[in-house]
């Protein structure tokens, strides 16, 4: 190793301190690294095991909505799918119904206990 004495000038101090900075960011990128709780593998397993459970949730909503669409439309009724729906439930209301009580049988079976006085009396 050689030692010696250096010189400093002033018209280098910028260019010093960027090479120092740029020395300590690769020292602690490779720090990191070495000290990183995790592989690569490892995290891209994880990664891959929250996207995958992301991903099914997604799907038990997706099959749900579908499921609460066919209510509100058997509740509203639609004139194009020939579907007569009840009478004076509109999207709103039918809407309403569903998100409290889940489903049309269900809405049915507990007609007596909505507060809505058409609603009551159109699933009557």
């Amino acid at each position: 190793m050689r030692t010696g004495n250096y010189e400093s000038s002033d018209k280098s101090t910028a260019g010093t301190a960027v090479t120092f900075l740029l020395i300590g960011l690769g020292a602690g990128a490779l720090v990191a690294l070495l000290l990183a709780p995790k592989t690569g593998k490892q995290m891209r397993r994880d990664l891959r095991r929250k996207y995958d459970d992301v991903r099914e949730t997604v799907e038990d909503f997706a099959e749900e909505a579908k499921e609460r669409v066919i209510d509100v439309m058997a509740l509203m009724g639609d004139t194009v799918d020939n579907i007569p729906g009840a009478k004076g439930i509109g999207e709103k209301g039918a809407t309403e119904l569903i998100q409290k009580y889940g489903s049309v049988e269900k809405a049915l079976e507990k007609a007596d206990e909505v507060p809505n006085k058409r609603y009551r009396e159109a699933l009557q």
